[in-house]
């Protein structure tokens, strides 16, 4: 029998292998992995600082371990070379595995900025557990952390590094940090709640060149004087990993496109997590991956389940202002409707007729999180 293959070993990969034991024990599962396959939860990535969580810590289970309990074969430090759609073949290190069906879940990549400078090839980025590792390997006590990128994660590492006795300086574009997600309130009183904690701000500002600078760096901004810095972490965003994808000839739009049965534009080729766009979303976050993780392993098993997608808020790990977030549908029509004081912002997004489309809440307001995400409308 043809076994079912999943390329990638992330919170995706395992999330879904773990529910497809739970409906087919007996299926020969084939899993790809391009580092050593350890189980952990990135989302943790960016508080472990402050918790005092090691790398080691943060591993939940080796390789070795996940394949014994879900009776897998794992292939670690083995990146996959190509697919062969036509004879559904996936190859690596000159081997070909068949495959009755695949799921690609390779997440997504850094993007990264194109620096000036003698060092700008030594910006880092925590995508993984190594990165984590090897950051924590070079981060001192007392150090000062350039972020670049005042986004979700950004953010989230200031809060941490800060908690954990570093200083931090933050560097964006935007005009408010979270932009994206936020409307411009919120954005502001984290802002100053980051800044009360000992944040500097760089923003409306971006960085041009990363020269080394002693034991550390120098950083030359559009717009201002240069500074000083021990490490420097860009946190401006991730790319779905689509290379494998587009090489096999699936279609990539944000991300590799899927229908609510997670499939490809080739049946027997389905894709979740951070490089998938389902039925035009694009989520990069925990819980779309729970709710495609379960709607997938059903259909893989024999049983075609469409995933349908509640509304999710994504909480902001910032200690220093607690945040949740529903934000409005890209296309939806409306204004934010703002309740602020001294304590919490609660901005609700309403439609004309005064449905609840989105919200964000901060400080003791997010405590509301749970009673207006039941008033929200599904997402899919």
């Amino acid at each position: 029998m043809k076994p079912i293959i999943i390329i990638g070993t992330g919170l995706a990969g395992y999330t879904l292998a773990k529910e497809l034991r739970k409906l087919d024990k007996d299926t020969p599962l084939v899993m790809f992995s391009a580092d050593d396959g350890t189980f952990y939860s990135k989302p943790m990535l960016s508080n472990a600082l402050a918790q005092g969580r090691t790398p080691d810590a943060l591993a939940s289970a080796s390789a070795e371990k996940m394949a014994t309990d879900l009776n897998a074969t794992i292939h670690v430090q083995a990146p996959v070379d190509d697919i062969d759609t036509q004879h559904r073949l996936v190859h690596h290190a000159g081997c070909a595995q068949p495959y009755s069906q695949l799921v690609i879940a390779s997440g997504a990549r850094p993007i990264r900025l194109p620096l000036k400078g003698n060092a700008a090839n030594q910006v880092m980025s925590i995508n993984n557990l190594q990165d984590y590792r090897t950051f924590r390997d070079q981060l001192r006590e007392g150090d000062d952390v350039a972020i670049i990128g005042p986004g979700l994660i950004g953010c989230e590492f200031a809060n941490d590094l800060l908690e954990a006795g570093h200083r931090c300086q933050v560097i964006g574009p935007d005009a408010w940090p979270i932009s994206t997600l936020l409307p411009e309130i919120v954005g502001e009183r984290l802002r100053e709640a980051l800044a009360a904690c000992g944040v500097e701000w760089h923003l409306r500002n971006g960085v041009t060149h990363i020269d080394r600078d002693g034991n550390g760096y120098r950083l030359q901004l559009q717009q201002g004087k240069p500074f000083h810095a021990d490490l420097v972490l860009s946190a401006i965003g991730l790319r779905a990993d689509t290379r494998l994808a587009e090489k096999a000839g699936l279609k990539i739009e944000r991300g590799i496109a899927v229908d609510r049965l997670l499939r490809s534009n080739d049946p027997m080729i389905y894709a979740l997590g951070d490089c998938a766009q389902v039925a035009g979303h694009y989520l990069p976050f925990v819980m779309p991956i729970m709710h495609a993780a379960r709607a997938l392993a059903k259909t893989l098993a024999g049983q075609p389940t469409e995933v349908h997608y509640p509304a999710m808020p994504v909480v902001v790990k910032t200690p220093a202002c607690p945040i949740a977030v529903a934000p409005p549908p890209r296309d939806a029509s409306g204004e934010w409707c703002i309740d602020s004081d001294a304590d919490g912002i609660a901005a609700r997004y309403l439609a004309a007729d005064g449905r609840l489309l989105g919200f964000a809440l901060c400080g003791a307001a997010s405590k509301q999180r749970m009673a207006l995400a039941r008033v929200l409308p599904p997402m899919l």
